[in-house]
């Protein structure tokens, strides 16, 4: 295993705080926590592919945004594990065109229920309703951030001459 150094670390930092930024700016259009969520700071989830040393600070990032949530610490929790763990598989995924899978099928899986339960709660008819309403709109909104603003990432960064020293060889190889 590769040991953690200060670059890493600053790395992890930035991206923290450029989410938590850019999700605090969507918030402003209802974007963040809204019925149909595209945080912007989502597109972030793809960079542990180029930069393993960034999942921590998306989960960072996560956990900072989502104390402004109207589902309260259930989102601290949930919301922040499902970031840490899309953030891990981000970075074992063999191919660019399949890192924004993980962050999208991870919030999927974890958040819709946590919605609903809140919304309907109980497991009842309105609870299924809700569940199934918010898994779409939730999978739309994460693979707009994602696919579309996460793929410009994906091809934008290993062109700065700075960054591309960063980013591991066999990852330039499968861009």
């Amino acid at each position: 295993m590769r040991k953690f150094t200060t670059r890493d670390l600053t790395l992890a930092a930035m991206v923290a705080a450029v989410y938590f930024v850019l999700c605090y700016f969507g918030n402003i259009f209802q974007l963040t926590f809204g019925p149909v969520q595209v945080r912007l700071g989502e597109a972030l989830t793809v960079l542990p592919f180029l930069f393993p040393a960034t999942a921590p600070g998306l989960a960072l990032g996560c956990l900072l945004t989502n104390i402004l949530s109207p589902y309260g610490p259930i989102d601290m929790v949930v919301g922040t594990l499902a970031t840490a763990i899309a953030a891990w598989l981000t970075a074992k995924m063999p191919r660019w065109y399949l890192a924004a899978l993980p962050p999208i099928i991870m919030n999927a899986l974890l958040l819709p229920p946590m919605w609903a339960w809140a919304e309907a709660g109980a497991v009842n008819g309105a609870f299924w309703a809700a569940y199934t309403f918010n898994m779409w709109t939730f999978v739309v909104g994460e693979a707009l951030a994602c696919y579309v603003l996460g793929t410009v990432l994906l091809m934008a960064l290993p062109k700065v001459r700075y960054l591309r020293t960063m980013i591991p060889e066999r990852r330039l190889a499968h861009r």
